[in-house]
């Protein structure tokens, strides 16, 4: 990968952790200013979203992170290539996935093995 390819990538990784964070600030903030309600209804309600919200908000830290170890990978000198073999993954994966971490047939290997593990277990 060339020097403005990794410059284009690494500029998309801090946007969107940038957004991510813009967007759990959002989140915190909405929590931190909801006032308990007497109606049990309102307050189901709002308990629900709550739940949905920290669900969001758990997969955007978790994205963040991902982010992190990628903009680490760039500046490594190992971002873009498969940390099970080695390959390039490709851009047209980073560009669907800027985190990836596993060339194409890598990861479908991972599921294959997940989706024989889960069936094995019987879920």
């Amino acid at each position: 990968m060339n020097a403005a390819q990794l410059a284009f990538f690494r500029e998309r990784l801090l946007n969107e952790r940038k957004e991510l964070e813009e967007h759990l600030k959002e989140v915190k903030a909405a929590i931190s200013s909801h006032e308990r309600d007497s109606d049990e209804a309102d307050q189901a309600s709002f308990e629900e979203e709550l739940s949905l919200a920290l669900r969001q908000a758990d997969r955007e830290s978790r994205l963040i992170n991902n982010i992190d170890a990628a903009l680490k990978r760039i500046e490594n000198g190992e971002y873009g290539y498969c940390e099970e073999t080695g390959d390039p993954i490709g851009i047209a994966r980073l560009l669907f996935r800027p985190t990836a971490k596993l060339c194409i047939e890598a990861k479908e290997r991972q599921e294959q093995k997940e989706h024989h593990y889960r069936k094995t277990r019987g879920e």
